[in-house]
């Protein structure tokens, strides 16, 4: 690991092990390679029954009528419920409005929107039950592109909108739109030897997390509920079940169960409130539980879009000007839509320094499956564009791709087109140097001296080429993303610490409701609190809705928001125990009022070294326990009609290499290194670190080469929603992946953290499509690449 940078101090002298910036291994690692891990899928309650969803068959229908009477009688059902049942007039619900129902009235909009919901002794007996109910479905015509969405008399997807999006959108088939203006992009255009236009097409990709949905409601005997669940956001959803419910808050008691994997797919509710109302209704504890074709439905997934891009560019190279236009499939319902917009529209001009631009951003509603958050959100399909744009204009005016991108990158001090400075290091040019600077794999690695390994040739083991037509490209490419909730969000997060004498030794115990989807946050909080409180043992208490917010794992925003939430705690519980034992032991050594006093090791030490008295000594009998909020600096939202505004927190930074080897003739791609160098501002976990960076370019690289979910357009309906159909990268897809950490530390964030877990999902896509292109010499303006497109087969 490279670091270079502000030294930035950390730890306040502290050496106790297993603090702030360690490799220290995370505390459920073994148990899920082994196996013993609890998921939300494992739960189990006496006397539990089952829960099942009905969904549509159709994408876009009038519901004509509901017959559950044979389902109802079917032996071992408890309860059918329809949106008749739903006990309140709340009866739908959504993350940035409520437009989602909680089971359909009237109409459908989507295919595998949910109907109707029966609760049995079996699962079997209740999906056989459920597949009893009869639904008389009129079909409607569907919305699937712009122009059906915006044609003249286009059916509305949503009649009578109410949101606060409704009034500035050009249509009510359109969620949200966003403009970006500044300077003049027509005037800035007769600058230019050369324009530089491109259209693009990005595919819907799923997060594919291993575990499906899953959860358990349990009914209390005070009238109220607890769900233990699999989720991103625990608050969120207790907001929007607790109407539906008719319940106060208080007394839906939610639990994050164990959770196999998320990528922004459970951000939304799924079945939360389904379990809920089917315990509620029986008395009984209901849980749900999710196969993987219900789980293609049961989530949003991310936004397809199409893209079109224009640049001017000088002869020595400098970009005059930038316009594009960025239209992103929102499906059926609006989830985080127009967040995506945000992001698209405002990091649309990737890390690069334009002054003059003319962006627009919209999301549709159509009656394609709902669309919403995912690694990378509205960024990822902006930086697929703009990088192949990158390669254009370098080629058209005979410059270095990787040299133009220098010339061109931004760094800290640039203003983004938003007009927002940024205000902390951006070292673009840098990392392409490092990343560029990285030694090339060998040719031909079949055939090395090892021996023949055909595991190394396009198609793998399935032995379909022996390398006679095999062509070896490289590509890069550079992004830029966001950090935290944006626009304006009051983006915060509590954590309550406590520490306390357990068996003779100083513990502390860290609570917060941040949901562990696999990042390792708690590993980090552990850290944070060693650092900080100067103990070995930390206890992380499970994540519930007993402690204040914590927001979402998303946005890469946990490890600066909660991490800030549980240092700002740590902090204060530290001043107090140190007040402790001034009141307790100041009297025997002066230290104690003189000298700066340190947590170490447990014990309290001065800051020559000097050990003054054992924490357990000083918490004999005494219990600390703080809870405090933290929030990063604010932002605001973006001008509806020029886009100006400060409207994100922080910016982070990765670049790609990546080098393929493509069969032209089978249209074969085997990735064989994807390098990665990225800005982390702090290495708070290096192992951990290394970790996100890999696992987020491994997905970027799905997107690239496989991963696409296939809509029909003409019905709307998903043709592939299996893992049989749905193609994911395994192990023996897996290219090398070296990465190259920088450390420039922030000094807005805690410990000068930079959030990390999406910006190498970003470059990793266009870096391998830039690199199949030098491989075929072909434009390749679609994700994912498929072998038609290399072989000249592909269908109009």
């Amino acid at each position: 690991m490279a670091t270079t940078g502000i030294p930035f101090n950390v730890t306040q002298g502290s050496k106790t092990k297993g603090g702030i910036g360690e490799s220290t291994l995370r505390p459920d690692g073994t148990l899920k390679v082994t196996g013993e891990f609890a998921y939300s899928s494992d739960m189990w309650h006496e006397d539990m029954l089952w829960g099942q969803i009905l969904r549509s068959p159709v994408a876009h229908a009038e519901i004509v009528s509901i017959d559950i009477g044979e389902a109802l009688a079917t032996p071992g059902v408890y309860a059918v419920l329809t949106h008749d049942d739903l006990p309140t007039d709340v009866k739908k619900y959504g993350l940035e409005f409520k437009d989602t129902p909680v089971l359909a009235h009237g109409k459908v909009r989507h295919h595998g929107e949910p109907v109707a919901l029966v609760a049995a002794d079996h699962p079997e007996t209740a999906r056989r039950a459920a597949a009893k109910i009869k639904v008389d479905y009129r079909e409607l015509p569907v919305i699937t592109d712009e122009a059906s969405a915006t044609a003249p008399g286009a059916i509305l997807v949503h009649e009578g909108r109410d949101d606060h999006h409704a009034g500035h959108v050009p249509h009510q088939n359109i969620v949200h739109r966003q403009p970006i203006v500044r300077g003049d992009a027509d005037k800035a255009a007769l600058r230019a030897d050369h324009i530089v236009t491109g259209d693009y097409y990005f595919g819907m990709q799923d997060q594919a997390f291993l575990g499906p949905e899953s959860g358990l409601a349990v009914p209390s005997e005070d009238g109220g509920v607890d769900l233990y669940v699999a989720t991103q956001w625990l608050h969120s959803d207790l907001g929007q079940i607790a109407p539906v419910l008719g319940l106060p808050e208080d007394k839906v008691r939610m639990t994050l169960a164990g959770v196999g994997g998320a990528f922004g797919g459970r951000e939304d509710l799924s079945m939360q409130i389904h379990a809920c109302l089917l315990a509620l209704r029986t008395g009984k504890p209901v849980k749900i539980v999710y196969n993987r074709f219900e789980s293609f439905f049961g989530h949003v997934h991310r936004h397809p879009a199409k893209l079109h891009y224009e640049h001017g560019v000088t002869k020595d190279g400098k970009i005059t000007h930038m316009k594009c236009r960025i239209v992103l499939d929102g499906g059926a319902y609006a989830s985080a839509s127009p967040a995506v917009v945000g992001n698209a529209s405002s990091l649309s001009v990737g890390p690069y320094v334009i002054d003059d631009v003319d962006i627009e951003a919209i999301a549709l509603y159509s009656n394609n499956p709902p669309c919403g958050a995912m690694r990378g959100f509205g960024a990822v399909q902006a930086c697929f564009a703009y990088e192949a744009q990158m390669d254009k204009l370098a080629d058209v005016i005979g410059m270095d791709r990787v040299e133009f991108r220098q010339l061109n990158a931004m760094e800290q001090g640039t203003i983004m087109p938003t007009g927002q400075p940024v205000d902390s290091p951006a070292p673009v040019a840098e990392l392409l140097r490092r990343v560029k600077a990285m030694p090339l794999p060998m040719e031909r690695q079949w055939e090395s001296s090892e021996g023949s390994d055909v595991r190394q040739l396009p198609g793998g083991l399935s032995n379909t080429t022996h390398g006679e037509g095999v062509v070896r490209g490289i590509g890069y490419a550079v992004g830029i993303k966001n950090v935290g909730f944006s626009e304006g969000f009051d983006d915060y997060s509590t954590a309550k610490v406590r520490m306390e004498v357990v068996g003779g030794e100083a513990v502390a115990t860290v609570h917060t409701a941040m949901a562990e989807v696999g990042q390792g946050g708690i590993t980090v909080h552990a850290q944070i609190a060693r650092t900080e409180l100067g103990v070995a043992q930390v206890t992380i208490h499970p994540a519930d809705t007993q402690v204040g917010s914590a927001g979402s794992t998303s946005a890469s925003r946990q490890t600066y928001v909660t991490g800030g939430a549980v240092k700002n705690a740590c902090e204060l519980v530290r001043e107090k125990v140190l007040e402790i034992g001034r009141r307790k032991m100041g009297t025997y050594h002066p230290a104690w009022a003189t000298a700066e006093l340190l947590l170490e090791g447990g014990k309290v030490v001065t800051d020559g070294g000097e050990v003054l008295a054992d924490l357990a000594d000083v918490l004999e009998g005494e219990v600390v326990e703080l809870e405090e909020e933290w929030r990063h600096r604010p932002t605001e939202a973006f001008d509806l009609r020029t886009g100006q505004g400060n409207g994100h927190v922080q910016y982070s930074f990765a670049a790609h290499r990546a080098v393929v080897e493509v069969d032209t003739e089978l249209g074969l791609v085997k990735v064989i290194e994807l390098a990665c160098a990225q800005d982390v501002g702090k290495a708070l976990n290096p192992l951990s670190v290394v970790g996100q960076i890999q696992g987020g370019t491994l997905q970027g690289m799905g997107i690239a080469v496989m991963e696409e979910i296939v809509v029909d357009p003409k019905t709307a309906k998903v043709r592939n929603p299996s893992f049989t159909d749905y193609l994911l990268p395994t192990i023996l897809d897996t290219p090398t992946i070296p990465v190259d950490v920088l450390e420039l530390a922030d000094e807005h964030a805690p410990y000068g953290l930079r959030g990390i877990g999406e910006a190498p999902t970003l470059s990793s896509t266009p870096a391998v499509l830039a690199a199949i292109r030098n491989a075929t010499g072909l434009q390749l303006d679609r994700t994912p690449v498929r072998p038609e497109h290399l072989t000249g087969t592909a269908s109009a």
